[in-house]
């Protein structure tokens, strides 16, 4: 069977778009990270993930964004004073396939379908508020977590755009 090179990287394409993890970034599409300046040193943010990105994942993006945030706005440490994780109802998506088909005869042929599907696994939506504060953790905070501890521990597990593919 002799297929058309461009049918084969169409069908290539397909399936890859049906299988992408949401990678930490500015959020784009709905899917990423998004913050809210509360007070001078109280955010709030958000982290959308699609349905292929796990809960932990989720989390820990929301994490290490927090503590991005902390370091940018000149602070050393954070407290977390709110957080809220759940998976939202999947409306629709879309789903993809290839097939393959030999006949008798010798005939062959070759099949793209996409579609839209109900159900499936559910995005994850994540939010927590931060509270920032100057200078190292003090050690009669256990609940506040040293912002540049917290890049350096998660920065292994961050997949950016380019990496998520």
């Amino acid at each position: 069977m002799n297929l058309p090179r461009s049918l084969l990287f169409a069908a290539t394409l397909a399936l890859a778009a049906c299988a992408t993890v949401t990678p930490y970034q500015p959020q784009a599409d709905g899917l990423g990270y998004a913050e809210q300046k509360l007070e001078s040193n109280r955010y709030r943010i958000r982290f959308n993930g699609s349905s292929k990105t796990l809960r932990g994942t989720v989390e820990n993006y929301l994490m290490y964004r927090a503590a991005e945030l902390t370091l940018q706005n000149g602070y050393g440490h954070f407290l977390v004073a709110g957080r809220d994780i759940e998976a939202q109802p999947q409306r629709s998506g879309s789903s993809g396939g290839v097939s393959f088909g030999f006949g008798s005869g010798g005939s062959s042929g070759i099949g793209i379908g996409l579609g839209t599907v109900l159900g499936g696994d559910s995005p994850y939506l994540a939010q927590m508020d931060v509270l920032m504060y100057a200078g190292p953790k003090p050690a009669s905070k256990p609940a506040a977590f040293d912002a540049r501890e917290v890049l350096s521990n998660l920065e292994p597990m961050i997949r950016r755009p380019a990496q998520a593919k």
